[in-house]
């Protein structure tokens, strides 16, 4: 006799349509308001939908409207905790109907493009019946609206970001000139299709084409008024020298769809811009997960007139990701989680000679459990892949080796550095690492394989309390300022990815996760793969949520290249266009302008910060009045006096409550 709980989501199904197409025109049935790009204000389940059963003996019918805005191609759905609303599975929800139009074609795959994430479903209760019921709005309940983005199932995301001077143009007329662009992505398998829209030299005609199928292309930019990706307009956005642009597209064959960007200039005589070219992304430009490419912009006489520069990022779906609609933390931030303390590698940095050095070597269990011990709220490491895909805990790019036999024959003690990539993890486990204060001769925790480094994320999870939440640090290679790369010829970006997150969605069970990273892309690609966690974006410059690491104004770092890790306020408009939890900042720039803290908050984003700065009573102390979420420090055991878990306190309290009801 439990209540039935639902939630609603918006699904894309105009690429099955659009499959359908290639078998022949009569095998499917479109309707024209959704080429025009329908938007619906009601929808309502089929009246011959089955019903749902309550207990084992009774079945009812239940009516279910709604007023949502949708795309072309898109449909809105209902899934619940029952088998009839398909147990959570978005493939297995009931697809509501226009009441006043239907759309046609066979349904093979689903795409979910945005879902209501409310931790609290809506209710059915057990003897509650409508005859006519009231129109709920999409996203809104209980007081609250939550609208989350779908995560990647069947499609691929491909995004193109145009930055850093990406435009050249050799004839004197275009230069210094405002210049408008638009993408379409075309389907190069339907040849005759496109080549008759291209003789036709009719763009009206190309852009109906491109803009009524699946996938569709969005833009965003990056300023406070077009972050979010919103379709584009009929003759694009203007790009202004400075400006971060960022197109989207999702398609079901990577190998099957290219790209076209054209480029308008505005008419001070007419209101339509004149067509200036056009330039063509094919797949095989994708010669990677992440990349650049440029591409020569012809005009219509097929003449080069200039290039532009691109930077890409393709994301495709975990295989078999065990992601659902039960419930998503990639938001979840409760307001009494703030000034938590976070055990940065556990117990501490044990790799430099400052006065802060852990005492353990970090980034090993023996680190990670002390300071949970000691009542860290968060733990903070960094993850990345051995040469056998096996995620550890580790923080360099590389292993330095000693060369021993040398030093014993009365030589220098010299090293081979190695990249960790290019070690298994058996080889790593047979490397013996010391400490910076222990020699060869110091044995005291040989016996403990706590103590070793490199150990596997899956252990952690495994042997770590659970209400100790996880900081999970991607490692991934970025591009400094100079041109050079942190690390060459890094695994495959997306299996390297999927090989963490599996990881994490199969062995985390009910503790707190929340990811970061210093790439901006990376992030990205963690919120689409998965729905669960969520991320923040790491700030470092001159099941679960995001964050995004931010390095900010520095002059104790490399500058990186990319425009989107160089200062709080473009970081702030990043992590709002990628959906992402919030920053974690670089305490050096917290502390130059302690004004960026509240601005960060203002947007409704999440705010941890990180850095040497932090090894000080006195600052964390400060950075907690600040407002700061999360402070990530070295040695917790010298910073704070008598403490109990947060997480661990409020399920003590729960139980409480539960037991005097």
């Amino acid at each position: 006799n439990k209540c039935i709980q639902l939630v609603i989501l918006v699904l894309d199904k105009s690429f099955i349509a659009h499959l359908e197409y290639l078998k022949g025109p009569s095998q499917v049935s479109v309707s024209k308001d959704l080429l025009k790009g329908i938007k619906t204000s009601s929808m309502s389940a089929p009246p011959k939908t089955k019903g749902l059963r309550n207990g084992h003996t009774k079945t009812r019918e239940w009516t279910f409207r709604i007023h949502c805005e949708t795309n072309p191609g898109e449909t809105v759905c209902v899934t619940g905790n029952v088998a009839e609303l398909g147990e959570w599975n978005h493939e297995k929800g009931v697809s509501l109907q226009l009441e006043s139009d239907t759309i046609g074609g066979n349904e093979k795959l689903h795409i979910v493009r945005r879902w209501e994430s409310h931790l609290t479903p809506r209710i059915i209760s057990n003897n509650e019946y409508l005859v006519d019921p009231v129109a709920e709005t999409f996203g809104a309940h209980d007081g609250a609206i939550k609208i989350e983005h779908g995560w990647l199932t069947s499609e691929t995301v491909i995004q193109f970001k145009i930055s850093n001077s990406p435009l050249q143009f050799w004839r004197k007329k275009y230069k210094n000139t405002p210049i408008r662009l638009k993408m379409v992505a075309m389907n190069i398998s339907r040849q005759n299709t496109y080549t008759e829209a291209v003789e036709s030299n009719s763009m009206d005609f190309l852009d109906s084409y491109s803009n009524s199928h699946w996938p569709i292309t969005e833009i965003a930019v990056m300023n406070e008024d077009e972050y979010e990706m919103k379709l584009q307009e009929q003759f694009g956005r203007a790009y202004n020298e400075g400006e971060i642009v960022i197109f989207q597209a999702q398609v079901l064959e990577l190998g099957s769809v290219a790209y076209m960007i054209d480029f308008y200039m505005d008419n001070p005589n007419t209101d339509i811009p004149s067509h200036v070219g056009f330039c063509h992304i094919l797949p095989l430009n994708f010669k990677q997960s992440i990349g650049t490419t440029a591409v020569p912009i012809t005009n219509m006489r097929q003449e080069p007139i200039g290039q532009i520069t691109i930077e890409y990022l393709v994301i495709r779906p975990i295989p078999d990701c065990p992601c659902n609609l039960r419930i998503s933390y990639s938001h979840h931030w409760k307001h009494t989680w703030t000034g938590l303390d976070v055990g940065h590698r556990g117990s501490g940095n044990s790799a430099k000679t400052f006065q802060a050095c852990a005492n353990l070597r970090e980034n090993t269990i023996a680190s990670l459990q002390q300071a949970a011990e000691r009542g860290a709220d968060f733990v903070e490491f960094d993850v990345q892949l051995s040469k056998d895909l096996v995620p550890v805990l580790f923080h360099d790019f590389y292993v330095n080796i000693g060369l021993e036999q040398k030093a014993k024959r009365g030589g220098e003690l010299t090293t081979l550095t190695i990249p960790m990539k290019d070690l298994t993890l058996a080889q790593l486990h047979e490397l013996k690492v010391y400490h910076m204060s222990e020699t060869p001769g110091d044995d005291d925790h040989e016996l403990s394989t706590d103590h070793d480094p490199f150990p596997t994320l899956q252990h952690a999870l495994e042997v770590l309390n659970p209400h100790v939440g996880f900081n999970v640090e991607i490692k991934w290679t970025m591009q400094l300022k100079d041109g050079s790369w942190e690390l060459e010829n890094p695994i495959e970006l997306n299996m390297y990815l999927d090989m963490v997150l599996k990881v994490v969605l199969q062995h985390a069970g009910f503790r707190k996760i929340v990811f970061s990273c210093f790439h901006p892309d990376i992030c990205t690609m963690i919120r689409y793969k998965q729905n669960k966690y969520p991320v923040l974006i790491r700030y470092k410059q001159n099941k679960y949520p995001v964050l995004f690491l931010t390095q900010g104004v520095t002059v104790k770092y490399p500058e990186y290249n990319d425009p989107r890790t160089q200062n709080i306020p473009i970081a702030i408009l990043y992590a709002l266009s990628a959906n992402i939890l919030g920053l974690s900042i670089h305490t050096e720039d917290i502390l130059r302008d302690p004004s960026q803290v509240q601005q960060v908050l203002s947007h409704g984003l999440i705010a941890f910060c990180w850095g040497e700065d932090n090894n000080n009573k006195s600052t964390i102390k400060y950075l907690k009045e600040l407002g700061l979420n999360g402070i990530i420090y070295d040695r917790i055991e010298d910073h704070i006096g008598e403490k109990t878990n947060i997480f661990l306190v409020e399920d003590n309290e729960d139980l409480l409550s539960v037991n005097d009801f």
